[in-house]
């Protein structure tokens, strides 16, 4: 059988993985596209806008753990199912609730608890795919093709973030106007979860995964949570960072450029989809060409990640207040998203890389987790921009700058690269952590 060039991963396979995590990033960045022209056409204060994704978030980064372990027992293509109809179901209850909203059917309030609620199912079911693919994938990789596997991974992501925010505005239709993408995007994800149950095939999970968690000191106590695992926490305070930064600056973006421009919401929105097509773009640059060409390792990436993205946050804070200021917030975003391009394959990859095959799960349970519950910040760097437009992207500086030092200082991130983490080096990480002058 054919296999992709990640390692002995059946093509086929790979492609509907691929897919499923592209749909899903493709119906989210589309929505953030949207979103700001959605809730200034409804009445409802941008601050609150971004904290339409916070209860989801709380409940992704809730329910990914357990999912994972679900996952280990019920084997990666039902969760893959599960996650797929609860974003169906969430895209689904969002577009008639913004369908209601602009037709001011109910009070702004009342739309934002009722688009609140139904993005929370999102939230609550949709983490299900997230530790599912990610697994499927690290079963079948060897270790010294893993970084490659999961950028390719982190592509489909990267792909989604292109076409969802070039597609959405032409799925602004005359009848349901903004929330016709929400519509699209839910019908999208319908027809993957048919070529997921059809076509991908039904993985057996390894024994070494099934087997009960390992009691220690005698039984008294469990396996320890992965966020305390030397091992991996330094890869989760780094990449809760990374995603936090990341998250903020993609929910603010649309509110920054439609008042440089000075247009109406629905007329920035062609600007604000080429800006985050831009940013798509120089992710994919770096997840499939540069990674590839330089065989970078997740060292490397956790290094150059955070600091091209810091240089990319400052050129947006300092952005002329013009229409020359677009284009600079362009090449700002454009070069941010090629840092966290680097970055986000680095943490995921060298944690993956950390643990052995039989945890892979729950560390991508966890990866899921900190990706998720970061979002809950975006709306305070939304309140920093209503009161000084540069101070979020001046944070995000000053965070990738403190997380480039953390890469080079902390054991367990020095000692990233694509062969496993010996008991010898996390016994140094754990000694070295209160020298390390952060969580890691």
């Amino acid at each position: 059988m054919a296999t992709s060039a990640a390692g002995a991963l059946p093509r086929r396979s790979f492609a509907i993985i691929f897919a499923v995590s592209m749909a899903t990033a493709m119906g989210n960045t589309g929505l953030i596209s949207v979103l700001p022209a959605i809730g200034r056409s409804i009445g409802i204060p941008d601050a609150m806008v971004s904290a339409i994704f916070s209860l989801s978030a709380l409940l992704w980064a809730a329910s990914s753990p357990g999912w994972a372990r679900a996952s280990d027992r019920h084997g990666r293509k039902p969760l893959m199912m599960v996650g797929l109809a609860g974003f169906m179901v969430s895209m689904t209850l969002c577009g008639v609730v913004v369908s209601a909203g602009l037709r001011h059917l109910a009070a702004p309030m009342v739309i934002f608890v009722l688009f609140l609620l139904a993005r929370a199912l999102f939230g609550l079911f949709g983490a299900a795919s997230n530790p599912a693919t990610q697994a499927y994938v690290a079963e079948r990789t060897p270790p010294e093709g893993r970084t490659q596997a999961m950028a390719s991974l982190a592509g489909a992501f990267g792909m989604g973030t292109v076409i969802g925010p070039f597609l959405a505005p032409l799925f602004i239709l005359p009848v349901v106007g903004l929330a016709g993408p929400l519509f699209i995007f839910a019908l999208i994800a319908l027809a993957m979860l048919f070529v997921v149950w059809r076509w991908l095939p039904d993985q057996r999970v390894a024994a070494e995964a099934q087997r009960p968690r390992r009691p220690v000191v005698g039984g008294a106590a469990k396996e320890r949570p992965m966020w305390r695992d030397p091992r991996i926490t330094p890869f989760l305070v780094y990449g809760f960072i990374v995603a936090t930064c990341q998250t903020a600056q993609a929910q603010t973006l649309g509110f920054l450029i439609i008042d440089k421009l000075g247009k109406s919401p629905a007329e920035a929105q062609f600007y604000i989809a080429v800006a985050m097509m831009f940013g798509a773009v120089a992710g994919l640059l770096a997840q499939w060409g540069l990674i590839r060409m330089f065989e970078m390792t997740p060292r490397q990436l956790l290094r150059w990640g955070v600091g091209i993205a810091a240089a990319g946050n400052l050129i947006v804070a300092l952005a002329p207040a013009n229409d020359i200021g677009f284009y600079t917030v362009v090449t700002g975003y454009a070069l941010s998203s090629l840092g966290f391009g680097f970055a986000r394959p680095g943490f995921t990859a060298g944690s993956s890389i950390a643990v052995g095959i039989d945890e892979q799960a729950r560390v991508a349970g966890a990866i899921a987790a900190v990706n998720g519950i970061n979002v809950i910040f975006a709306p305070a760097f939304v309140f920093l921009y209503q009161h000084y437009g540069p101070l979020p992207f001046l944070l995000n500086t000053a965070l990738m700058g403190w997380m480039l030092v953390y890469a080079f200082r902390n054991t367990a991130l020095k000692n990233a690269d694509p062969k496993p983490a010996t008991r010898e080096a996390t016994a140094i990480a754990t000694l070295e952590k209160s020298d390390e002058g952060g969580t890691g």
